[in-house]
């Protein structure tokens, strides 16, 4: 189907976020493939009362599934469109795609497109701390594009082309508590010390990401560059960055208690995994690998 588009979105226990999803993506999409990781909730019912294909495949992390849905998933258009179940398009962004990308042909050197997110934390929209705007690629030609074998901050890799940038944002707006966002990132502490091990050992970035991206740079700065400053005193020096050398106080309050969790309290937590997982595997005169593997159950190749 030439210049139709298939969304991908993963869901576990997605019941609260997912008819918000698929309704922004009416119009828009000419099918919506959902891959659920075995979800207790109503979330495999709403995805299909509203018209999605339902898969259903275990979870490894988010790299294989979303290749996973390149792979096996019925999808018949040209592009293909990522994104999360807690996100939605908004009326700005849904006019450029049409305007851009169905309504008429792209130029076929284009093989991606770029867009906008935009966070909202308790309610309130992050506009300051680095946090606003970060141009991400999300949308891309089903053959061309890959998402990066990676356990934590992926992204998709075109294998060749040029991108442009869409106009209107990808609002991300999660309705869980704060408990739900804690055990979330504790979670995703876990996989992202990993990548920090990776990291510490190789020789060369993990992806060759264009640093002319908001992507590429802040992957190169994180590998090169942050990774090699002392453990915890760089968690300090990245909140403070964030919240005051780019304004994140402006956030008010909300602000502060993202910018504080996710600046300081989540990389911190980061450096505690990474300093546990050396010395337990120093202690067990193990590999890093195999106490990741003992530890946290996540197999690491």
């Amino acid at each position: 189907m030439v210049n139709a588009l298939t969304a991908i979105i993963l869901t576990l226990n997605e019941e609260r976020h997912i008819a918000r999803c698929l309704t922004s993506l009416q119009g828009i999409a000419s099918r919506v493939v959902v891959v659920d990781s075995l979800s207790t909730d109503g979330t495999v019912a709403a995805a299909a009362a509203l018209g999605a294909t339902v898969l259903s495949n275990p979870w490894v992390n988010y790299a294989t599934q979303f290749n996973w849905a390149l792979d096996n998933a019925p999808i018949d258009s040209d592009w293909c469109l990522r994104i999360d179940a807690d996100e939605f398009l908004s009326d700005a962004l849904r006019r450029d795609i049409r305007d851009q990308l169905l309504d008429r042909r792209p130029p076929t050197s284009i093989t991606g497109f770029y867009v906008n997110r935009a966070i909202y934390f308790s309610g309130r929209r992050i506009r300051w701390g680095g946090c606003y705007p970060v141009r991400m690629l999300r949308l891309f030609r089903r053959d061309i594009g890959r998402c990066e074998k990676r356990w934590m901050d992926e992204h998709i890799a075109l294998r060749y082309g040029a991108t442009a940038n869409l106009s209107g944002d990808l609002v991300d707006d999660n309705l869980n508590n704060i408990g739900w966002w804690t055990a979330k990132h504790n979670a995703y502490a876990t996989r992202e010390a990993i990548d920090l091990l990776v990291a510490f050992q190789a020789t060369k970035l993990s992806t060759p990401l264009s640093l002319r991206s908001s992507e590429g740079r802040k992957r190169f700065l994180k590998e090169r560059i942050y990774s090699r400053l002392p453990t915890g005193l760089r968690a300090g020096l990245y909140f403070l960055y964030r919240y005051v050398l780019l304004w994140g106080f402006l956030d008010g309050r909300a602000g502060f208690m993202f910018h504080f969790l996710q600046g300081f309290w989540y990389r911190l937590l980061v450096d505690a995994k990474v300093t546990e997982i050396q010395s337990r595997a120093v202690a067990s005169h193990t590999s890093w690998q195999e106490t990741v593997f003992r530890e946290y159950g996540h197999r690491v190749e």
